[in-house]
C-alpha cells in the first residue's frame, strides 16, 4: 500500500473513533433524559441490550455462527466479560440520573489507568516508573471529580466508580480474547447474556413508554450503542491505538457539550481540572506506549 493510501486508512479510522465516541455520548444523553423522565434503569437498560441482540443476529446470517466453536475457556471468558459490561450498564445508568454527564463521562476515563494496574496480575506485564506515576495522577484526578470527603460528593459517584473498574476489567478480558473469538461473538453474548438477565427485572418495573418520539429514543439507546460499538471495532483495523487512544477524550467533549445543551449543566472548575487531570495521566500512558522499544544488543 502506498503511502497515501495508508494516510487515508489511518484518516478512515480516526473519522471511525470519533464517530464511535460521539455514538456513546448520544446513547448515555438520550438515557440521562429518560431516566430523569422517569423511566427505570432496568427497563432502559434491557432496551439497550434487547436491540443489541436483535442486531447481532440479523446480521449474522445463522446463530450457529457466534456459538458454534467457543471452547470452555472462551465461553467462561465471554460470560465474564458480558457479565461485567451489563453490571457497568446498570450502575452506569443509575448514576446518570443523579450525576451530570460532565462528572460520569470524567470518572469513566479513569478506566486506562485502572487497565495498567490491573495488567500487573491478570496480564503479568511489567509497569516502570512513568507508568505508575500516570496511575497515581489519574487517581488524583478522580478524587477532583468525585470529591469523596466534600459537601458535594455523592453516593452515584461511587457508582460510576464501579462502572470504571468494570470497563477496565471488559478491556483486559477483551485483550485475553483478541485473535480467538470475533467481534460479532462478543457482541451476540453479550447482548444476549444482558437481554436474558435483564428481562425480568425490567418487566418488573416496566414504566409505560408515551408516543412515537419516545419509543425510538427508548429504542435509539440499543441502536447507537450496538453502531457504535460496530465503529469503535471497525476502527482498529485502519489505526493503530497509538493513534487511536488519544482521540477517546472526544467522549468527554461530546458529554459536556451535551449535559450544557439538553440539561443547563455547566461543569465546575473542580470537576475541570479533575479532568484534566485524568487526561494528561491517560496521555501519558499514551506516549509511553507510542514510544518505540530501543532493539536489544546480543552479547
Amino acid at each position: 500500500m502506498n503511502v497515501a493510501g495508508k494516510q487515508d486508512r489511518v484518516g478512515l479510522g480516526m473519522l471511525l473513533m470519533l464517530g464511535a465516541y460521539l455514538l456513546f455520548a448520544a446513547t448515555d444523553t438520550s438515557v440521562k433524559w429518560q431516566v430523569t423522565a422517569g423511566v427505570g434503569a432496568f427497563q432502559l437498560a434491557f432496551a439497550r441490550y434487547g436491540v443489541q441482540f436483535a442486531l447481532s443476529l440479523a446480521t449474522s446470517g445463522h446463530p450457529s455462527r457466534f456459538f458454534g466453536s467457543v471452547t470452555r475457556r472462551q465461553a467462561q471468558l465471554l460470560a465474564l466479560r458480558a457479565a461485567l459490561l451489563v453490571t457497568s450498564t446498570i450502575s452506569n445508568f443509575i448514576a446518570l440520573r443523579y450525576l451530570t454527564l460532565t462528572v460520569t463521562s470524567a470518572i469513566m476515563f479513569s478506566s486506562p489507568f485502572i487497565v495498567c494496574f490491573l495488567a500487573v496480575p491478570m496480564l503479568g506485564e511489567r509497569i516502570g516508573p512513568w507508568r505508575w506515576s500516570a496511575i497515581a495522577i489519574g487517581f488524583v484526578g478522580v478524587m477532583f471529580v468525585v470529591r469523596p470527603f466534600g459537601e458535594e460528593f455523592h453516593w452515584a459517584a461511587l457508582l460510576s466508580l464501579y462502572n470504571a473498574f468494570a470497563l477496565a476489567m471488559f478491556s483486559i478480558i477483551t485483550r485475553m480474547l483478541s485473535g480467538e473469538v470475533s467481534t460479532g461473538v462478543m457482541q451476540a453474548t453479550a447482548g444476549l447474556s444482558g437481554t436474558v438477565v435483564l428481562l425480568p427485572f425490567a418487566v418488573w418495573t416496566w414504566q409505560p413508554i408515551g408516543g412515537v418520539a419516545d419509543w425510538v429514543l427508548f429504542l435509539g439507546i440499543g441502536l447507537t450503542a450496538w453502531i457504535g460499538h460496530e465503529c469503535f471495532a471497525r476502527a482498529h483495523r485502519y489505526a493503530e491505538v497509538s493513534f487511536l487512544m488519544p482521540l477517546s477524550y472526544s467522549y468527554l467533549i461530546f458529554m459536556s457539550v451535551a449535559g450544557w445543551l439538553f440539561f443547563g449543566n455547566v461543569a465546575d472548575a473542580m470537576t475541570f481540572t479533575g479532568a484534566g487531570i485524568i487526561v494528561i495521566s491517560g496521555l501519558i500512558i499514551w506516549w509511553r506506549e507510542k514510544r518505540p522499544v530501543p532493539p536489544k544488543i546480543l552479547p
